[in-house]
């Protein structure tokens, strides 16, 4: 069976096609963009608010929630609740550290450990985590190995609130792989309160959206092709997806890996060997009910390789992915059923 050449993607919202604020809307709704920097990258908002809230009062809910995200969960940021309790302290979490701390344990459990943010000496051993590449040899890998896993790691409740407790003091956590999607869904939940009936939130690429776009329509979000290094979004697309109400995201190989001796080596690391992955998965993009799910199980799928990932989302039918692959040197795509999208010639 041949396979169809479908160029690929990385979710990104396309602000001048998708949104086309320039045009007619429904009703006497009016959208507003508001964007900014999070994350280590930009973020932006298309929302159609309450007319009683004004566009700057909003725009200050947005910066203060991801700055509070951004103080907690970052390991970037060395003053963060996570990086200091990364570095030993023994700190009472807030409501957001909970909230990603019990559904990445949750998705943890649910993919047999393939998603484990407590891998995270290993991002860093591997020279993708929040230090310096370590020197990389089996004992290394082995040690770590030995105290990698979130059943081991546990909540306590104290009278100054909730800890996390460690069985071993060497553990830390990385919430890449989950928290911008977790922020998307955060975002999303201040512009309900807020009254927005039609959204899209993207951060850093991870999305969430609600509603219809500007046109009346679902929203659109462009998908790019996965080739290595390929680091200009939007510039060669092939496919548009078509979704609202909703958490979509992307996980791939083509944009974080290096090459060394010869021998590329990419971001997504199979927690159960402490080594990248080396399968012929090149992406993997989920629709899921919200973007930290969508966030997570992308790269579960990319952890656990093309043939596993079609194996697990034909039971999954509350899952839609949308899988680029490579097949003899060719890229090929396998989709679920309903998956709405649209061919660009």
């Amino acid at each position: 069976m041949s396979c169809p050449v479908f160029r690929f993607f990385r979710p990104l919202a396309i602000l001048a096609v998708a949104l086309l604020l320039a045009g007619g809307c429904r009703g006497t709704q009016s959208f507003i963009r508001i964007e900014g920097f999070a994350q280590g990258g930009t973020y932006h908002v298309i929302c159609s608010p309450d007319v009683r809230l004004r566009e700057p009062q909003l725009r200050a809910r947005i910066d203060s929630l991801l700055v509070e995200i951004d103080n907690t969960l970052s390991g970037y940021n060395k003053g963060s609740l996570l990086s200091r309790i990364n570095a030993g302290e023994d700190l009472p979490l807030n409501g957001l550290f909970l909230g990603c701390f019990n559904r990445s344990k949750e998705i943890w459990a649910e993919s047999g450990g393939a998603f484990d943010p407590s891998a995270a000496p290993l991002f860093d051993l591997w020279g993708f985590g929040f230090t310096e590449k370590g020197t990389v040899r089996q004992e290394a890998v082995d040690s770590i190995l030995a105290f990698v896993g979130m059943d081991r790691l546990s909540l306590e409740t104290r009278d100054d609130g909730i800890h996390l407790v460690k069985a071993d003091p060497r553990m830390r956590l990385n919430f890449n792989a989950i928290a911008q999607g977790y922020s998307a869904d955060a975002v999303a939940a201040l512009l309900d309160a807020a009254g927005c009936g039609n959204y899209l939130v993207d951060i850093g690429r991870e999305i969430r959206c609600k509603g219809l776009n500007a046109s009346g329509e679902p929203w659109r979000v462009g998908l790019d092709r996965p080739s290595d290094g390929n680091m200009d979004e939007g510039r060669d697309l092939q496919a548009i997806i078509h979704v609202s109400d909703c958490g979509i995201v992307t996980s791939g190989n083509y944009r974080k890996f290096y090459i060394e001796n010869g021998r590329k080596y990419a971001h997504t690391l199979d927690p159960s060997t402490g080594r990248p992955v080396t399968h012929n998965l090149l992406s993997a993009t989920v629709i899921a009910g919200d973007s930290t799910t969508a966030d997570a199980y992308a790269t579960w799928l990319m952890v656990i390789g093309e043939e596993r990932a079609r194996e697990l989302l034909a039971v999954r039918p509350d899952i839609e992915a949308l899988l680029v692959y490579d097949k003899d040197g060719q890229m090929c795509v396998f989709q679920t059923n309903n998956i709405n999208t649209t061919d660009i010639k």
